[in-house]
């Protein structure tokens, strides 16, 4: 029986219709930006599955950091223990993060680690004993898939069956030259009762790939500054380097409170999440009265072979020439954008740093349920590419490792596609 049978008889797979998707692909091996499947086919992974692999698949650096660790300490309850990995990783990141970030609280993955910044604004404010209860998120936000992760993400098809559950949002418009001082004021006017302002730094992933200014957002993060608001810039996916810098919030002045982490992490190794905050956070957990603990964790908090990962991919991310690369990405994506452009079947084309995406021009609203996304799907799979549109939006997001030539081909391919579909 292949890999393709037994699978669909025991699993359910996530954002996927069961009744109506094709087979999944079933891959069995990986190296640099090539996945192959059970047939050996190769496949250029230009989604950087899910966008959590930067380095490469199989990275042998990061598999042999990560097999030493498993010889010494797979894993150790993390409340009233602690280790070297936790540590070391907490150290080297905190010392190229905005210097006002000074405490990392691990937890599993982006949606907790999402979860973990709610938490720690609501409680700051209730441990020093102010009712402030309301969010302030961006439409078309999404922050994750848990309860508290999709309560400050937009409303849509993906939270409506569980819209009447949902703690209340504030949700304003992405900042622009002709809306800032309207959302100036009305930051003031819930300034009394916001426990904070959550947002996705200069891109939002998945509701399309939508990209503003920083300049825009800047001035969004200074007011809410001099209002006190704290500010959560959930940095899962802009993190490590996709928007051309370290983080996307490098590009501001104004810094947030807290940060959130996870994706390229680990460089796609395995499931790790990270919330970092300014002392002035901590100190407000800081009692002796217990009720004033910040009460989360998860069983595998801080695991050891997570971090031994993501040290690994840290020493990576680090590396000139990982640098060289994103920005030989960023210029070819920009090349690329140029040369598009004015194709009658690109409605629009937007990039950040490593992040391109474009608009199909399909004659209706561009919407993720778009059914032009399944033809393009398959289309791009038959040619040995990995693109896994937004509905009309296709989008290029590889691993900084990719080859000019791969990248190549995939424009290539693209443009064949505007040609023929």
């Amino acid at each position: 029986m292949s890999l393709t049978d037994r699978d669909l008889k025991v699993i359910w797979h996530p954002y996927t219709q069961m009744k109506t998707a094709a087979p999944p692909v079933p891959i069995v091996r990986g190296k640099g930006a090539l996945l192959f499947d059970e047939h050996g086919n190769q496949y250029i992974d230009a989604v950087s599955s899910w966008w959590v692999n930067i380095h490469g698949h199989a990275h042998p650096y990061i598999a042999q950091k990560v097999s030493e660790q498993l010889h010494k300490l797979e894993h150790v309850i993390f409340a009233g223990f602690t280790h070297e990995g936790a540590i070391e990783l907490a150290e080297r990141l905190l010392k190229i993060l905005p210097d006002n970030q000074q405490k990392v609280f691990y937890s599993d993955n982006g949606s907790t680690a999402v979860e973990v910044a709610i938490k720690m604004c609501l409680q700051y404010w209730h441990n020093k004993g102010e009712k402030r209860t309301k969010i302030i998120a961006f439409k078309n936000a999404y922050h994750g898939d848990t309860f508290g992760a999709m309560a400050v993400s937009g409303r849509s098809a993906f939270t409506a069956a569980f819209d009447q559950l949902l703690f209340e949002v504030e949700f304003i418009d992405l900042p622009d030259a002709a809306n800032s001082s309207n959302l100036k004021s009305l930051i003031s006017h819930l300034k009394a009762e916001a426990a904070c302002f959550i947002f996705e730094p200069l891109v939002q992933g998945a509701g399309g790939m939508l990209m503003y200014e920083a300049g825009y957002l800047d001035e969004l993060m200074m007011h809410c500054r001099n209002e006190g608001v704290l500010m959560i810039a959930d940095e899962v996916f802009t993190g490590f380097g996709r928007t051309g810098k370290r983080f996307a919030c490098n590009h501001v002045t104004e810094q947030p409170d807290i940060m959130c982490f996870s994706k390229g992490l680990t460089g796609g190794t395995m499931a790790l999440g990270l919330t970092t905050c300014t002392q002035q956070i901590f100190d407000a957990f800081l009692s002796d009265d217990r009720l004033k603990t910040l009460f989360h964790g998860h069983s595998f908090t801080a695991n050891p072979v997570a971090c031994a990962a993501a040290l690994a991919s840290l020493d990576l991310f680090l590396q000139s020439a990982t640098t060289e690369n994103i920005e030989k990405i960023t210029g070819m994506h920009r090349q690329f954008g140029e040369k598009i452009k004015d194709h009658p079947k690109v409605k629009t084309t937007r990039q950040t740093g490593t992040i391109f995406a474009m608009e199909w021009e399909t004659g209706s609203d561009t919407s993720y349920f778009n059914s032009l996304r399944d033809t393009l799907y398959t289309y791009f799979l038959n040619a040995g590419i990995i693109l896994r549109p937004l509905g009309n939006t296709l989008y290029i997001l590889p691993p900084y490792c990719i080859t000019n030539d791969q990248l190549t081909y995939i424009y290539a391919k693209i443009e064949q596609a505007l040609n023929e579909i």
